[in-house]
């Protein structure tokens, strides 16, 4: 083969590529992945696309079937304006959350490339979507591409009956209240397109059958007791299942203005945030594991002369770039590079499962020395997510390696305080703050449906607990308020209290 001239025992030489040449490499590390690593994947299905597709692909939050919206237009201008002028880089691969597993690899990439990214996201982060608990729990893969193909048809749909303006703005409401359309606590049901349709068919039904025009003509009623009675909100709050989370959901089901074509649009939206809930929770965790895992199969096919000295070059360049981390005084330093953190953990839990030192003994008894690291790995993938993993697996020598410490920064203090740094007094206080900066719902907003009098005045109010002193920008907020006003039809009013229940702040948006 040409591609082996100068070794037939590579894969590959240079850094041209052709399908031949990929299907061979997709076996080698397939072999590695499987057999020496243990990894259990969905089928892959790897397709090839253009960085203008990809560029496309990037618009659209990642998925390839995807509804229409000026924002992904916007976003696609922007990244290809920086894109052509040099400015912006774009990733080598992206991969899908579904069975199969498709992972969209650039034809601009070298053979080397291809390799390094078929390793990372064919093995690497489909091995940790098929195996980590909250996709187990909050996704379901199978279902994935047939919903979004069904919501991308009846957005469609529903622009040519009602018109693009409309939807639109339906989708921008529905968008900016994004991050309060998930269930964090309940398991949303299964995808089944087929149920979807059927569902829809019957709200579509039950408003034919029960709408009457007459009913708006009728005069309001007078209120006789006075202002609502404690009681009279506890029974609201029974009969609604309030407080409710999920902001999206209960305007879809509630709404006294929506038609069924614009609660249909809310549930498409709110299942894609939903979708890719598990991912903002997992960032270190599986981006961690797919670099690892793409590190140790190409180390490995080096070892075994199945890739030259140029090849594997390449590869770690790439890799260096990947896992590189700002000092805390870099300019470029603004958090943890979650790739970095989680490979260097990855290699960490490696080195104290074959060579523990006494402190690592202390720390991690069950695992230190038990030269395990796979088996160690496999269940640190499958059964945590970022907070859990680095406060059950951070340990006192990546601490020092990465130069921890504690900032204290308090509202009536003008400068901030080192509270604590990586030594024996600090490494639990490090960890437990590094850890907590991952939970996602310490730092999302607390915004629930407080009461909704739907047989009254229709006043929709929201309650936000303030934690530790910080509120939402004014800005943003009052903003926000006002497309849920638009979903609700009638005034809506949001109070912010301490955990204490005294109130904050007090804002509203009326007609």
């Amino acid at each position: 083969m040409k591609e082996r001239a100068g070794n037939p025992g590579l894969l590959f030489d240079g850094s041209d590529w052709n399908f031949q040449t990929l299907s061979r490499t997709y076996d080698a590390i397939e072999a590695i992945a499987l057999d020496d690593l243990k990894l259990d994947v969905y089928p892959n299905q790897l397709e090839i696309i253009s960085s203008e597709q990809m560029l496309d692909a990037y618009s659209s939050i990642g998925m390839p079937l995807m509804y229409r919206h000026w924002s992904f237009g916007k976003r696609f201008a922007r990244e290809q304006h920086l894109y052509r002028k040099g400015y912006l880089g774009l990733a080598y691969e992206l991969v899908i959350n579904s069975n199969p597993c498709i992972t969209y690899l650039m034809e601009e990439n070298t053979m080397a490339m291809q390799a390094l990214v078929t390793a990372h996201a064919a093995f690497g982060h489909n091995h940790f979507f098929k195996n980590n608990y909250l996709f187990r729990q909050w996704t379901d893969a199978s279902a994935i591409l047939d919903y979004m193909e069904f919501g991308k048809s009846y957005i469609a749909r529903c622009e040519e009956k009602h018109g693009i303006a409309a939807v639109e703005a339906i989708l921008d409401a529905a968008h900016a209240l994004m991050d309060q359309g998930v269930f964090r606590y309940r398991r949303p049901p299964r995808l089944s397109v087929a149920a979807e349709r059927e569902r829809i068919r019957d709200r579509l039904d039950y408003e034919e059958r029960t709408f009457s025009d007459l009913w708006r003509t009728l005069p309001a009623a007078k209120d006789d007791d006075g202002p609502d009675r404690p009681d009279d909100e506890i029974e609201r709050g029974r009969a609604l299942n309030l407080p409710e989370e999920n902001l999206l959901y209960f305007l879809e089901k509630n709404s006294p203005v929506l038609e069924p074509w614009q609660r249909e649009i809310l549930r498409i939206v709110r299942v894609i945030a939903q979708y890719f809930y598990p991912q903002r929770q997992t960032k270190v965790m599986n981006e961690g594991c797919a670099t690892f895992v793409h590190y140790t199969i190409m180390n490995t096919l080096f070892d075994r002369g199945m890739i030259g000295e140029g090849a594997l070059l390449e590869i770690l360049q790439s890799h260096s770039s990947v896992v590189f981390q700002p000092t805390f005084d870099d300019p470029r330093f603004s958090s943890f590079n979650p790739y970095a953190l989680g490979f260097a953990m990855m290699q960490d839990i490696e080195r104290i499962c074959t060579a523990p030192t006494a402190e690592d003994r202390d720390w991690f008894p069950d695992i230190a020395g038990s030269g395990d690291w796979r088996a160690a790995l496999i269940d640190a993938w499958a059964n945590h997510r970022d907070e859990s993993f680095v406060l059950q697996y951070l340990s006192p020598a990546l601490m020092r390696k990465f130069r921890m410490f504690v900032l204290e920064d308090e509202t009536h203090d003008t400068h901030y305080k080192v509270a604590s740094i990586h030594d024996e007094r600090g490494y639990r206080k490090v960890r437990a703050t590094l850890a907590r900066s991952y939970d996602v719902g310490a730092n999302q907003p607390d915004i629930q449906v407080a009461d909704a009098d739907l047989l009254g005045d229709r006043h929709l109010r929201l309650r936000h607990t303030v934690q530790d002193g910080v509120v939402l920008a004014a800005s943003s907020r009052d903003a926000t308020l006002r497309h849920v006003r638009q979903l609700w039809g009638y005034d809506v009013s949001l109070v912010g209290v301490d955990p204490a229940g005294a109130t904050v702040y007090e804002t509203s948006a009326v007609e």
